[in-house]
């Protein structure tokens, strides 16, 4: 398993702030972000590629679950335990980015809630400058404490909520930030028709005026 490019974040606590819970809080909303993007979907959509290498709903919970397995357990000597194999330094190239025919988006985004326990123990149990180790990132910048894992994973989880928000909407035109708040101007459909147009003429406006 793979994350993002590795983050040096400086080791000053806020003053005042309960750091530990701020960044948890951060790390809940990208988690329920990525979740609420699965709602109302048959289990076609769920899983249905939308990019030329395969990004899917499902697949980015999948991800988002191994994310937070092995960062909150083997970076921290705190083993999940019976992990599953796509989620091992065995497992197939991208074989956490999608659901097979036979897992249900029950069965996955219930294994993720088990997952998210387990990692929110860890987050719990230590202090923010335990220490953990990285075995998958460049050598010399591997050993990390429990702060720039969080900072780290919740990066990682909010940038798949982006890929979300995109394939959601190519899906069915669904979007929105988080349940309640979709954080999008109060207009409809026709006038997003005129604002798509607007933007296609500007590009091919652009590409014969500035091009060479």
């Amino acid at each position: 398993m793979r994350g993002c490019s590795e983050l040096s974040v400086p080791s000053e606590t806020l003053r005042g702030v309960d750091e530990k819970a701020l960044l948890h809080r951060y790390l809940t909303a990208a988690r329920e972000a990525l979740l609420w993007k699965l709602e109302g979907l048959s289990e076609y959509d769920a899983r249905r590629p939308l990019t030329p290498t395969g990004t899917n709903l499902l697949g980015l919970v999948k991800h988002a679950a191994g994310v937070e397995l092995n960062y909150f357990g083997r970076v921290f000597d705190r083993p999940f335990p019976d992990p599953p194999r796509w989620s091992t330094a065995e497992a197939l190239p991208a074989s956490d980015m999608f659901a097979d025919a036979g897992e249900s988006r029950e069965s996955v985004a219930g294994f993720y809630g088990r997952v998210r326990e387990f990692a929110d123990a860890t987050i719990a149990a230590l202090p923010l400058d335990a220490p953990g180790r990285v075995s998958w990132w460049s050598e010399g910048r591997r050993e990390v404490t429990l702060r720039q894992v969080l900072v780290q994973v919740s990066i990682e989880l909010h940038r798949h909520a982006g890929h979300a928000d995109v394939v959601r909407e190519l899906i069915d035109g669904a979007t929105g930030m988080q349940d309640g708040n979709t954080n999008m101007p109060a207009v409809d459909a026709g006038w997003w028709a005129g604002h798509h147009a607007r933007l296609e003429e500007i590009a091919a406006t652009a590409d014969a005026t500035l091009r060479g």
